[in-house]
């Protein structure tokens, strides 16, 4: 019998709060929504425009992941013997450090490179303290240990073969690549 009279307690609570009045009839505009409506009027005026004047837009969709920062700001280069980055090459690490930033779900391949003075072993740790180092700049800005790999790479892929200071100096740097 308790049960009974809670159940009719219930529904009787239920119907009390119930409302006659259609919800869906009633518009309802905010500020925000005259924003959107003001937004949508001013990209279909845009899209309009692109059609009338013949507009051909941009497909980006073409360029690899590698085409979207130019391949001159994907390289760090270094002094002879040394693994410090010069001050000429920040904005290269900015410009990187943005965009890995926009797009998390791409892995930076951070490839130490050097010339072929030196020994085997002596120039896969300069190679690596070189890709380090730019990983730890990286780092700095913003970019997540876990989305990038440092590598070295020794003097095994030269960039310019040669046996001159003009070679050997674009042959000491870090190469940046996406993955």
């Amino acid at each position: 019998m308790r049960n009974w009279f809670f159940i009719l307690g219930f529904s009787a609570l239920l119907a009390a709060c119930g409302t006659s009045v259609p919800l869906s009839d009633v518009p309802v505009e905010t500020a925000k929504t005259k924003e959107v409506l003001k937004d949508q009027a001013v990209v279909g005026s845009a899209v309009a425009d692109i059609n009338a004047k013949k507009i051909v837009p941009v497909d980006l969709g073409n360029k690899t992941n590698q085409d979207v920062v130019q391949a001159s700001a994907r390289v760090v280069y270094f002094d002879y013997d040394s693994y410090v980055i010069k001050p000429e090459f920040q904005s290269i690490l900015s410009i990187n450090a943005r965009f890995a930033k926009a797009n998390p779900d791409l892995k930076l391949a951070l490839e130490g490179h050097t010339d072929d003075s030196g020994g085997r072993e002596y120039n896969l740790a300069l190679g690596q303290k070189r890709a380090e180092a730019v990983r730890e700049s990286l780092s700095i800005l913003g970019i997540p240990q876990r989305q990038m790999e440092a590598v070295s790479f020794g003097k095994e892929k030269p960039a310019v073969s040669g046996s001159n200071e003009a070679a050997y100096a674009k042959n000491r740097r870090v190469e940046m690549r996406y993955q």
